[in-house]
């Protein structure tokens, strides 16, 4: 099957992976030619948005067409986003043929995440390590500590059972200030502002924020616009979930949380 697909389908699945991966769209669009140039397609013309990919060009004396309407659920893999860029290096220096490069691009689309320990013990670290570094002190941290492992927990659940990006957050946010608070309360932590501020910082998206300053600066200004867009919805999810916890447990102690 992938012997016979073209070099503009090559094309379009390498773009297709860097956009689901995280990459802005200059990266996208600029891959996606270089390919198409490296293999001497006639005419190529391709248009990238946060979502969609629409190309076009002539191979073979044929023209041809590849949609793609939506990519939902874009995440972060640099890994990813790496790999493809090398491919698309080599197969600018003829390294490779179009179907050792769909087989090379196969294996980059399976690349795992971080196994499950790795991740949690990397959230736990960052959560205490933020915490200590905006202020906290060590019992701060320990308690960000914890709940840091507790969210990467839940968000490796979420992740399981496809929920939404916006409710996934908001849960989460929410699930960490409760987690901050009862530690705070049994009088592990000192300080619930420095335990917040470490424990939901693997939440914060800041990659996403990033990269649509970077479309903008490319003149990329509709995805740009869109994923920023994207970036303060999820931070606004994020305030309304501590917001709403921190709110209801100063109604219950009278305060004591704060």
């Amino acid at each position: 099957m992938k012997e016979e697909a073209g070099i503009l389908e090559l094309s379009f699945q390498m773009g297709e992976t860097l956009l689901k991966n995280g990459a802005e769209i200059s990266r996208v669009q600029e891959t996606m030619e270089r390919v198409a140039s490296a293999y001497q397609v006639e005419t190529f013309h391709v248009y990238v948005l946060t979502n969609a990919i629409f190309a076009e060009g002539v191979e073979g004396g044929s023209q041809h067409s590849v949609e793609l309407r939506h990519i939902p659920g874009t995440t972060t893999h640099l890994g990813r986003i790496c790999a493809v860029n090398q491919l698309s290096r080599e197969i600018a220096q003829g390294q490779h043929t179009v179907e050792e490069a769909f087989q090379i691009l196969e294996k980059i689309q399976k690349t795992p995440y971080s196994p499950l320990p790795l991740a949690t013990a990397a959230c736990a670290v960052g959560s205490a390590s933020f915490s200590y570094l905006f202020g906290g002190d060590a019992f701060d941290a320990l308690t960000a500590l914890f709940c840091g492992v507790l969210l990467e927990l839940f968000l490796y659940w979420a992740g399981k059972r496809d929920l939404s990006k916006f409710l996934t957050n908001l849960t989460a946010s929410a699930l960490v200030t409760l987690c901050g608070a009862v530690f705070l309360l049994l009088g592990v932590g000192h300080h619930m502002d420095k335990i917040i501020i470490g424990s939901i910082i693997r939440l914060v998206p800041g990659v996403a924020l990033t990269t649509s300053i970077r479309d903008f600066f490319h003149g990329d200004y509709l995805s740009g616009a869109i994923r920023m867009l994207d970036a303060f919805l999820v931070g606004g999810c994020i305030a309304l979930g501590v917001g709403v916890v921190v709110r209801c447990l100063s109604l219950v102690t009278g305060g004591a949380v704060l």
